[in-house]
């Protein structure tokens, strides 16, 4: 803990350790929550252009088997590996959004919009890396990079919104609300 107890029911005291781990824990339910909305809206929207709606995950399957063969891991790409890395890495960037926002200024907002604005820019930033990775791996045309690339920073921001509400209404007490005053 960080502070000195002065005798007096009315100290405020920071607990870094404490509001990161509830920055964490929001951060991953709101990740995971943010990847299921995502992913519903992802499958609708495939299957109402007449594809299966599990094309992404196929997507994301055969861009991390590519990857792995970089390291000399061969494995299938598809459906089932595209699933595992949404999933992990869903709640694992929700988890570190969530620490920084417990924990670093510059992440913490005191209203709905700056949390949500703070978090969708944390995530299209973050997730531009991931992305340009398929159409490089998977030889995409023009036309299908666009769409790509489109069709991400859409679905990303839905993410993004939802971590932003969910991480600001989990540390809504803290930290920001008890450093005023």
């Amino acid at each position: 803990m960080v502070g000195i107890l002065q005798g007096s029911a009315r100290t405020k005291m920071k607990m870094p350790a404490f509001l990161l781990v509830k920055g964490i824990g929001w951060g991953m339910v709101a990740g995971l929550a943010g990847t299921l909305v995502m992913d519903l809206v992802l499958m609708g929207m495939f299957v109402a252009a007449g594809m299966p709606a599990l094309t992404c995950f196929s997507i994301v399957g055969d861009t991390i088997a590519h990857v792995l063969s970089l390291l000399g891991v061969t494995t299938t790409g598809g459906v089932l590996l595209g699933m595992a890395a949404h999933y992990l890495i869903g709640p694992v960037i929700g988890g570190i959004y969530g620490a920084a926002a417990a924990n670093v200024e510059m992440f913490q907002a005191d209203t709905p919009g700056k949390n949500i604005r703070n978090a969708v820019l944390y995530t299209e930033i973050l997730s531009q890396p991931m992305l340009a990775m398929t159409p490089i791996f998977l030889g995409m045309t023009a036309a299908e990079i666009w769409l790509w690339f489109g069709g991400s920073f859409v679905m990303h921001a839905i993410w993004g919104c939802i971590l932003g509400v969910v991480v600001g209404y989990g540390l809504r007490f803290a930290p920001a609300a008890n450093h005023k005053g």
